[in-house]
């Protein structure tokens, strides 16, 4: 099948994106709406979950009026998503029971440390990961514990849960008929990828874990989506007759598709050989390196996840180093320190010095990810003199997420046993190339860019494609993807380690600060 389309939906952190693509994989039209953050307290990050409903439903408009494509062209429909991000909602009437809880949320830290001092070794043995408030159970713990009468309502099934995959999934399918979970309104599933991103599912079994439930705060197993593959030749549901009406001139689309958005990025990729390795350079950074359909327990502080599924009960697996604050922090410069006026100009900013004058930024805006795992670390900027201006902080930034992601690839490095010879690098400060060029350099390592960049998007599009024929099989994507540019190291040894030296020593002045004044994080 060369004839049609495949819709993809890429609802991120900051925004929402819908993109078609065609067969060679190639973006054929794009659409993209920022959505606010809600910033309730210090170290709380939230979004509302009505208003990225409306902005998914505006940017498949855009996509599919800006085309002039017949939406019944569409072959499939595959979504893409903010991972750990979740929220609880009524089937009955769409409603949310409170607004979603953000990944980068960090109010449950109480809960987590409760769960480190009872339970690591359960979660890490069954889930892959380390207990932390960056993952949805504590989260939704919070949700019953606090928002009054939701426990009551899960209990009684008038509330369901799911991350953003679920809650888009379910509102384009809504009253349809043709769906996996009809009794729920609409098709409430999703992806062993996202799922694996709780903490409440079993990655080896492949399911809920009862256990898990029981010791984070009682959830009921009721209120939790049908988990299913990545690609899935069931299909979750069809669109519902309203979206149908609305958006798709009658026309009822599958959905056959979902993945988290670093999975998908990997996918996008090509990271279909086991260690393949990729660095999306978004919000946050994610570096993902394929480890076969076996799961790679870390001993150093990255994560074991699903990477996807095309078979229920089956998956591929990935280690997972989570960055939390990268692309975040030159949106801060932007919005917080006003000291430039749009993102793109910290490039030249950061490129008109020749280094930062000794400066360096932590960007540990709500704690530190892998391998550090520490959520009480806080940003710094240190190195500071009377000569410092904004273009030294400009380039302090960019060079932390390098750092960053050297920080976990040289983890990668050790839990594997190899070499990293390539990393392939997408997302949208992957656009720089003074930051693909300094990443190179302190790494050590052949950088390479894609020709196309919205990876995230274009890997949930093959997942939904392969679910309907539209692509045959992973050997034919392998043919669609394409360099756009390499980046060769070209610094000497001495000045990287130096360079880096300096960075580890700027991090170790990072750590535990929140534990030093817990007043101004709310943790008292």
């Amino acid at each position: 099948m060369s004839d049609g389309y495949i819709l993809s939906i890429d609802q991120g952190t900051t925004g929402t994106r819908a993109i078609l693509f065609n067969h060679e994989g190639l973006p054929v039209k794009m659409a993209y709406r920022e959505h606010r953050q809600i910033y309730p307290r210090p170290g709380w990050v939230e979004h509302d979950p009505l208003e990225i409903w409306v902005n998914t439903r505006y940017v498949i408009k855009q996509v599919l009026e800006g085309s002039g494509v017949n939406p019944g062209e569409i072959k499939a429909i595959g979504v893409t998503n903010q991972r750990e991000t979740i929220l609880l909602w009524d089937p009955e009437t769409g409603n949310p029971a409170y607004n979603a809880i953000v990944w980068q949320d960090r109010r449950t830290a109480r809960e987590v440390e409760y769960l480190k001092s009872k339970y690591i070794d359960l979660i890490r043995s069954k889930t892959g990961l380390v207990p932390d408030s960056y993952f949805s159970s504590t989260k939704i713990w919070w949700i019953l514990d606090h928002v009054p009468g939701v426990r009551e309502k899960a209990v009684s099934g008038r509330v369901i849960a799911g991350t953003i995959d679920t809650w888009i999934i379910w509102n384009l399918t809504r009253n349809s008929r043709d769906v996996l979970t009809p009794e729920k309104k609409g098709a409430h599933v999703t992806d062993y990828s996202n799922a694996s991103r709780t903490m409440l599912f079993d990655i080896q079994r492949i399911d809920w874990d009862r256990e898990l439930l029981e010791v984070q705060g009682r959830i009921p197993l009721e209120i939790l989506p049908l988990s299913r593959p990545s690609s899935d030749k069931s299909l979750y549901g069809y669109v519902g007759p309203e979206i149908a009406d609305e958006l798709f001139h009658g026309y009822r689309v599958p959905i056959a598709g979902a993945v988290g958005d670093q999975q998908a990025a990997l996918f996008g990729q090509a990271g279909f050989e086991q260690g393949d390795i990729k660095c999306t350079y978004g919000t946050g950074n994610f570096i993902l390196v394929n480890t076969g359909a076996t799961p790679v327990f870390s001993k150093h502080g990255l994560i074991t996840t699903i990477y996807y599924s095309i078979e229920p009960g089956k998956a591929v697996y990935a280690l997972e180093g989570s960055i939390f604050v990268t692309g975040a922090a030159i949106q801060w410069l932007r919005d917080g320190l006003k000291i430039i006026e749009v993102s793109a100009e910290v490039n030249p900013l950061a490129e008109s010095v020749s280094d930062t004058g000794g400066v360096y930024f932590v960007p540990a805006f709500t704690g530190l990810g892998a391998p550090y795992w520490d959520q009480y670390a806080r940003g710094l900027i240190i190195g500071i003199t009377r000569g410092t201006e904004r273009k030294h902080l400009a380039r302090a930034v960019l060079e932390s997420i390098a750092y960053l992601t050297r920080d976990v690839v040289e983890i990668v490095k050790l839990e594997t046993g190899s070499e990293i010879k390539v990393l392939k690098a997408d997302g949208g400060a992957s656009r720089s190339d003074f930051l693909m060029q300094f990443q190179a350099d302190i790494l050590n390592t052949k950088v390479v860019r894609p020709m196309v960049y919205e990876t995230t998007s274009l890997g949930a599009a093959y997942l939904a494609g392969l679910a309907v024929d539209y692509w045959r099989s992973i050997d034919e994507l392998r043919r669609y993807w394409r360099a756009e540019k390499e980046f060769i190291p070209r610094i000497s040894e001495e000045i990287r380690e130096r360079l880096y030296k300096g960075w580890k020593e700027a991090v170790k002045r990072a750590l535990g600060w929140a534990r030093e004044v817990p007043w101004a994080y709310g943790y008292e």
